[in-house]
């Protein structure tokens, strides 16, 4: 029996079972204090709204509505309105003075008239007087709206959007002479801005909202609905399905104005922000998270104890101790993942001391191998300037060519363990050195420069860093060209202020893409002596550049070069921090 019960101890089915008991409880509570208000709600509620809604739209619109006919009619009762109408009405000429007092007029009552863009006055013959030039009003609206204007008998009459600005709303009434029996005088053609009549909210909490405005013969005034208007109208019934989505059509008629106001609303907006069903969920949750917490305390108490314990016991490896676990009773998984952490650490301990311990060793070898490699090199070339030197200089310039080179062949032969990492400041004295023994053999077909500031002169660097890259630019650069050849070597912060950036450059004849391909596959495989040296020194720097610095390298040795334009190499370095010696 107690076989049985230890072989379903195990963390899935525990998290299991618990996690169902929790989930089948707050469910229950969930549904039973919501499921039955929600439905009657959520339609009584909705429809409330949006017939308040309605009704307060189009309250507004009744009002904007009797403001534009207000400043229309004040506009066309003005008196110079009338005067001037009358004259055209009568065949009589009308000056241009009048015109202009006219429309002082018209302007200073459109100033105190908000939504109002401007008023245009047309004669009986549909001529425009003001503003005064050669449009008609039939250009403008069509002979349509003229007969309608005339039947409204004086009455505004709603055109709709402007087929000239979509920014505008335009609407026409007839001009009734008052000294005339209200004999018609003329057209008033009111522009209005399109956004004055602003309907309801269109898009709350993301969701689309479309409200349709008409006039009394059922035809669009303003609706940022696209399609088809005719089964809204047509519809009876308070859903309707636009779109694959159902909406709550709400209706509402103006009798002042004879607009009718239709809003759609998506039903499942009617769903958000029910307080009763926030709430519903509000007091489930928190009764299910509280049960849910004890639960969860609970188990993962048990469960994660001995995780702890194994975690912690893991960290202590990644400083260097690999100890082993103490047995702890606890799920099955745990047991076996604790029994497995043990018998990799009696491995790992066995191996660290058989591989670890050779890999240092031929790390050590390598790197000596390496440095081995440039010392020699150096002096070669370094003897080879010394023999083009003897044939040309006196004495006195003689011996001090022999100091210079006793000074290299002191930095350069001293004990690694002495020295192994210099200044900046002794690698750059280091070169200098070496570039004035070889100007004895290039003479002025050799030049240099440096490009350092004093704050990156104390940074330490490998000895012998450099310098293999500055005598590769010298006799690759220099030594295969008659023309000067100029060196130059920059020492500036990376983009990363916890690196430098270090360059070598020369202006010599450079090296096509085959050979460049060359070079390059020489320094990545180890070099050699192909090609007179060429991959000798950059072979070694590229090496030593890995054993020294490690992880810590950030961009490892790159090389560019160019027929006739020279070559440059460049590296990039860690600053302020300590560098993996392998030595």
């Amino acid at each position: 029996m107690l076989s049985k019960l230890q072989k379903w101890n195990t963390m899935r089915n525990q998290i299991l079972v618990v996690f169902l008991i929790v989930m089948a409880i707050v469910l229950l509570i969930v549904g039973s204090l919501t499921f039955k208000q929600v439905s009657n709600m959520l339609k009584n509620n909705g429809e409330k709204q949006i017939q308040q809604t309605a009704i307060e739209a189009n309250g507004r619109l009744e009002s904007l509505y009797e403001q534009v006919n207000t400043a229309s009619k004040l506009v066309m009762t003005n008196d110079k309105i009338q005067d001037i109408l009358s004259n055209t009405y009568l065949g009589k000429k009308v000056t241009f003075a009048e015109l202009q007092q006219a429309r002082s007029n018209v302007n200073t009552l459109q100033a105190n008239t908000e939504g109002i863009f401007s008023f245009e006055f047309y004669s009986t013959k549909l001529g425009r007087l003001l503003p005064n030039d050669d449009t008609r009003l039939t250009t403008r609206i069509g002979t349509k709206w003229i007969q309608q204007a005339e039947e409204a008998n004086g009455r505004l009459v709603w055109i709709g959007e402007d087929p000239r600005n979509s920014d505008y709303i335009l609407a026409v009434r007839r001009v009734n002479l008052m000294s005339h029996d209200y004999a018609n005088g003329g057209y008033l053609l009111v522009r209005i801005y399109h956004n004055y009549f602003q309907l309801v909210n269109q898009d709350n909490n993301n969701i689309k909202q479309y409200s349709i405005l008409l006039d009394k013969d059922l035809k669009p005034i303003l609706s940022n609905y696209d399609g088809s208007i005719k089964p809204i109208i047509n519809s009876k019934q308070s859903i309707i399905s636009l779109n694959q989505k159902d909406y709550m059509v709400t209706k509402q008629s103006s009798k002042d104005t004879g607009w009718t106001l239709f809003i759609l609303t998506p039903v499942k907006a009617l769903t958000d922000g029910v307080g009763v069903l926030r709430m519903g969920i509000i007091f489930s949750g928190i009764i299910g998270f509280i049960i849910f917490f004890i639960s969860s305390y609970f188990l993962s108490t048990i469960i994660t104890k001995p995780i702890i314990k194994l975690t912690k016991t893991m960290q202590k490896a990644g400083e260097g101790s690999l100890s082993m676990n103490p047995y702890v009773p606890t799920v099955n998984e745990i047991n076996e993942l604790n029994s497995t952490y043990n018998q990799l650490v009696k491995e790992t301990n066995h191996l660290i001391k058989m591989v670890y311990q050779k890999e240092i060793i031929r790390s050590q070898s390598e790197l000596k191998a390496l440095q081995a490699q440039i010392n020699p090199h150096f002096l070669f070339n370094t003897l080879d300037a010394l023999r083009w030197s003897l044939d040309d200089k006196e004495e006195e310039e003689l011996a001090d060519l022999v100091i210079a080179m006793s000074n290299l062949f002191r930095y350069t032969i001293t004990k690694q363990t002495d020295s192994d990492w210099v200044t900046i400041k002794e690698e750059i004295k280091h070169i200098e050195d070496y570039l004035e023994i070889m100007k004895m053999r290039f003479g002025d077909q050799l030049n240099w420069q440096f490009n350092i500031a004093s704050e990156w002169e104390s940074v330490k660097i490998p000895k012998l860093l450099i310098q293999p890259l500055v005598e590769n630019a010298v006799l690759h650069g220099a030594g295969n060209t008659v023309k000067p050849c100029t060196v130059t070597v920059s020492i500036q912060p990376s983009t990363d202020e916890q690196y430098l950036g270090i360059m070598i450059h020369d202006d010599g004849p450079g090296m096509d893409e085959d050979k460049l391909d060359f070079v390059k596959r020489s320094m990545q495989e180890g070099g050699g002596a192909s090609m007179k040296g060429n991959g000798m020194a950059i072979s070694n720097v590229f090496k030593r550049l890995e054993l020294y610095y490690h992880a810590e390298i950030k961009r490892g040795l790159t090389i560019t070069s160019k027929v006739n334009h020279g070559t440059t190499i460049s590296f990039e370095i860690p600053v302020n921090m300590e560098a993996k010696q392998v030595v």
